[in-house]
């Protein structure tokens, strides 16, 4: 920031009431619009320059068909804690036979738990226990919005 002096005319007697050599309180703002100039073309200069093309290869499509999607199990939990899978009602001791059939298959199922409101937190928490054990890795939870 400059500070610029300047020198204030008197008051018509050949006295000056003391201004000589006041402080003015402005900025001066050629020398700011000059850096800003000079940045601005320096800018403009460099950055063609420094914005080259980088090379990349990019990977061949190929003509394979895609992999087949897995299935979907939903698996519920009712309010009085009973199982069902695909809305079929299904024995605590079944439940481990069932999950050890669909983690052999190729590619494995996608598991879909949709558990009630009212139902105790600790058959969820069994549930997810037996999946994890049968090796069942794409588990998802399902919910309604609110109304």
């Amino acid at each position: 920031m400059t500070v610029a002096y300047r020198k204030r005319a008197g008051n018509g007697n050949g006295g000056n009431n003391g201004e000589e050599g006041a402080v003015m309180g402005e900025i001066n703002m050629t020398p700011l619009v000059d850096v800003m100039l000079v940045l601005l073309i320096v800018f403009i200069i460099t950055v063609p320059v420094i914005n080259h093309v980088v090379p990349v290869k990019l990977p061949q499509a190929s003509s394979a068909q895609a992999e087949a999607e897995p299935d979907t199990v939903h698996l519920s939990v009712d309010a009085e804690g009973i199982y069902f899978w695909n809305e079929i009602p299904l024995a605590d001791d079944a439940l481990d036979e069932r999950l050890a059939q669909a983690s052999g298959q190729q590619p494995q199922p996608q598991i879909h738990i949709r558990g009630d409101a009212r139902v105790p937190y600790e058959r969820i928490a069994l549930l997810i226990a037996a999946l994890h054990r049968a090796g069942l890795g794409k588990i998802g939870f399902v919910s309604e919005p609110r109304p």
